[in-house]
């Protein structure tokens, strides 16, 4: 009806990554694509593989009006038709969206577009991202630790749409991954091999069940030489079937090393 205002955010404009009602054009391959997702999902299934390439944001100059196909310069608003292209729009990482309940923001020091509120998040220098602001002063700092890939998925996580989750020893993953990797009974940090939660009880547990299980005689008095994991300190333990545990920490998350060369 004339003079009805019109929701374009329910006529189906965008893809399955965002709401917007343009499309922009590629500068690396001069292709057309909802947005830089799309374009890095679709080179990756080229056959040759010298074709893969990802879309660099920054770089993107032209956008395609969804509604009225006008091809113009990066802008919120259309030239031709005025329609505002998305709700949410970030003239450096040329990224328009809709869903405004996301809280986008933009982080000049990670020099991209972040979601979940402004006041939510603060940027830490030496991890070189983002995080909760319940962090702050509450992690082990790791210089760049957003800046690798998943060690479970392998996808680099410091642009990923996926939630991340800060470890004990400082190191991130997905949180999808961290509760798949908790539900498989693995409970070491894939990057660092340290404790991601609580084992006290886990190592109380492995007490009983060593001074239930008596070795052999010709095993219970041998000794070796443990790392842990944990505290990385170097000691002396009696070898057992079931672990060796750590003297300072007395953690049984260690490993058997060559005995220490001492001077002569």
């Amino acid at each position: 009806m004339e003079g009805e205002r019109v929701d374009f955010g329910k006529m189906g404009y965008g893809c399955k990554h965002y709401r917007r009602r343009c499309r922009i054009r590629a500068p690396c391959c001069n292709e057309i694509y909802s947005c830089r997702h799309c374009h890095n999902d679709a080179t990756s299934m080229l056959k040759n593989p010298f074709d893969h390439h990802d879309l660099v944001r920054q770089d993107v100059k032209q956008v395609i009006c969804s509604v009225c196909d006008t091809e113009h310069e990066v802008a919120q608003v259309c030239t031709n038709c005025g329609v505002k292209m998305g709700e949410y729009f970030c003239n450096i990482c040329k990224f328009f969206d809709d869903d405004t309940e996301k809280q986008q923001f933009h982080c000049d020091e990670c020099g991209i577009c972040r979601v979940g509120g402004r006041d939510n998040y603060f940027h830490c220098k030496k991890c070189g991202s983002c995080y909760s602001v319940g962090l702050r002063d509450n992690h082990l700092c790791v210089e760049n630790s957003m800046r690798h890939h998943c060690p479970i998925c392998y996808e680099y996580l410091f642009d990923s749409l996926k939630d991340t989750i800060v470890m004990k020893c400082g190191h991130t993953m997905h949180s999808e991954c961290y509760q798949e990797m908790v539900k498989r009974d693995k409970y070491c940090c894939p990057i660092c091999s340290k404790s991601v939660i609580d084992m006290s009880r886990m190592w109380k547990r492995i007490d009983e069940e060593i001074e239930a299980t008596v070795m052999p005689d010709d095993y219970r008095l041998r000794k070796v030489w443990i790392l842990c994991n944990d505290c990385n300190d170097t000691t002396e333990a009696y070898f057992h079937i079931l672990g060796q545990k750590c003297g300072h920490c007395r953690s049984y998350n260690t490993r058997a090393i060559a005995p220490p060369v001492l001077p002569q």
